[in-house]
């Protein structure tokens, strides 16, 4: 074979990043010996596989064809390397997960990842669902937990566990002692929200899909925490995961809105790219992620305490 794994490690570093000097950084080389091991790879089979636009490169319809196959094969080798060094864990796994995920499951589920396999690293993003699929379809990530749709051709999307969002409000707020509050009096509230691309957003816009233009939105924003502290100082009221209010709900700082005429159910999934050679290590993890929920039927019912050994 004409080419090196370092070929490719270069070729995907700069498929990435979009930067030949980025891409330099990632893989711990120069500048000038990346942009030469690049040269030289497409040289080889008299193929280019970017776009030189300005000073970044974007990378074309030859280098998509070739990208998930280098992926693989660098997944491969590494695996091979760990075996043959005698390493027990699994190397570096890249992973994202959207907010509610990352912020009240994933960071407890890595950890106890990392505490049964001390040889591994994880390396996690926490976005938004969009941008979480987009990197998951550029070979970005190695798995994506999401709380959203994702209908990507390229992506392989699995059921993990059901979720429900709920409508919540200040406790000195006139609907905290309503038994039941109808969608006229929804639709009279300012309403405090997550932003347009999260899976929060999404469930919400199809529960008051025949009622978007009577709705009062007071503010968007992107962290669910703060769309829970804006909400507590009685801006307005809010709609976010029961798991994210669990401990609001059990303090009394937020309390439920019983709002019987709303469908707020979904489910959390996990992602890969469908080119994606699933390592040992994405296996483990994923077998890790299905035991710990294996016994409840929503997310909130998740013993966190339990997650992390002692």
């Amino acid at each position: 074979m004409k080419f090196s794994l370092r070929q490719l490690e270069i070729f995907v570093a700069v498929s990435r990043t979009g930067s030949v000097s980025k891409a330099a950084q990632a893989v711990f080389l120069s500048q000038s010996a990346a942009s030469t091991a690049l040269a030289e790879f497409e040289k080889q089979y008299n193929v280019q596989l970017f776009d030189r636009v300005g000073k970044s490169l974007r990378i074309n319809q030859a280098g998509q064809q070739l990208l998930p196959h280098a992926v693989e094969l660098l997944d491969r080798a590494q695996e091979i390397h760990n075996l043959m060094e005698g390493h027990a864990g699994y190397g570096l796994m890249k992973i994202g997960a959207t907010l509610t995920i990352g912020n009240y499951l994933a960071t407890l589920l890595v950890a106890e990842f990392l505490h049964e396999h001390d040889d591994s690293r994880i390396e996690l993003q926490v976005h938004n669902t969009k941008t979480i699929i987009e990197q998951i379809a550029n070979h970005e990530l190695d798995l994506g937990l999401i709380e959203g749709g994702c209908h990507h051709p390229d992506i392989e999307v699995e059921t993990w566990i059901a979720d429900e969002l709920v409508v919540f409000c200040a406790p000195q707020h006139p609907l905290a002692t309503k038994k039941k509050v109808t969608m006229q009096q929804l639709l009279a509230e300012p309403w405090i929200l997550r932003e347009k691309g999260s899976g929060t957003r999404e469930t919400f816009d199809r529960a008051f899909h025949n009622y978007h233009s009577q709705l009062n939105i007071r503010l968007e924003l992107e962290h669910t925490e703060a769309v829970k502290r804006t909400v507590e100082s009685g801006l307005g009221i809010g709609c976010i995961s029961r798991l994210a209010l669990k401990d609001a709900f059990r303090r009394g700082s937020l309390v439920p809105v019983n709002t019987p005429a709303l469908d707020l159910g979904r489910y959390f999934y996990f992602l890969w790219h469908k080119q994606k050679y699933q390592t040992t290590g994405m296996r483990e993890f994923l077998a890790l992620c299905k035991s710990i929920t294996a016994d409840v039927s929503r997310s909130d019912e998740v013993n966190l305490t339990r997650i992390i050994k002692e």
